[in-house]
């Protein structure tokens, strides 16, 4: 698999993972136009797009994404809060597997501040086992053997309490953030609880402009689990190799 990352960041989040001759958007909160510049203009192999919540960074080209003929997929009060609906909209139900293209995805629930979030294991027969988690600051579920990890890393809790400190950030926003995203500090727990000897690749994903330190974090996490850990900026190619050796 290839995975290409179109944007990772508090303002636009959006993913474009490659198996084969097919394409799954992970995400749509950027323009459409950005989306089509990923895609070579080319939607035809796309086979769907999954939502994680309502948020405009995580959902801004929801409906654009569905006008050009992909079929795009989140929970139903995602889909309530958006105003969505059509032949191009599926509901997906927590905890129950959905087919998209050779794709295998189990949404599950996430923990944050929107309608009915959700995070998804997703399973490509020839590629192995992908978890994505993103905007939760916490997860009560264990994975069985993921082949990759995109996970959420949004701030270091002390860089966010001295910009506290400082001024910078207000009290009630650092209290949003410790109750909707992942700290590098929750992001070592889940690791250590999941990373397995068929675990491959680590994908960091949207960090916070403020409060995050990418140089930091990809080495903690690295020297945590002795997996190759890379930070998901914006432009960044990643094979995604199941056998590298």
């Amino acid at each position: 698999m290839r995975l290409t990352v179109v944007a990772s960041s508090s303002h636009g989040n959006c993913y474009l993972l490659e198996a084969g001759n097919e394409a799954l958007l992970l995400e749509c909160g950027v323009k459409i136009q950005q989306i089509k510049q990923a895609l070579g203009f080319d939607f035809s192999r796309v086979c769907g797009c999954l939502v994680s919540h309502e948020h405009k960074d995580h959902a801004k080209a929801a409906r654009d994404v569905m006008m050009a003929g992909v079929d795009l997929f989140c929970s139903s009060s995602t889909a309530q809060v958006l105003n969505l609906e059509g032949h191009r909209l599926n509901i997906l139900q927590p905890m129950a597997q959905a087919t998209i293209g050779s794709f295998t995805v189990l949404p599950f629930p996430t923990e944050h501040d929107a309608a009915e979030p959700l995070g998804f294991l997703i399973q490509h027969p020839a590629e192995g086992k992908l978890i994505f988690l993103t905007d939760s600051y916490y997860s009560k579920y264990k994975f069985t053997d993921p082949s990759y990890i995109m996970i959420e890393c949004n701030y270091c809790l002390d860089i966010l309490q001295q910009n506290v400190a400082d001024g910078l950030v207000p009290e009630a926003l650092k209290n949003r953030i410790l109750q909707s995203h992942f700290s590098l500090e929750h992001v070592k727990q889940f690791l250590q609880a999941n990373v397995t000897t068929a675990t491959r690749k680590i994908i960091l994903m949207h960090l916070s402009d403020d409060n995050s330190d990418a140089a930091l974090m990809q080495r903690e996490v690295q020297e945590l689990t002795g997996i190759d850990t890379v930070v998901a900026d914006a432009g960044l190619v990643v094979e995604l190799v199941l056998f590298p050796f």
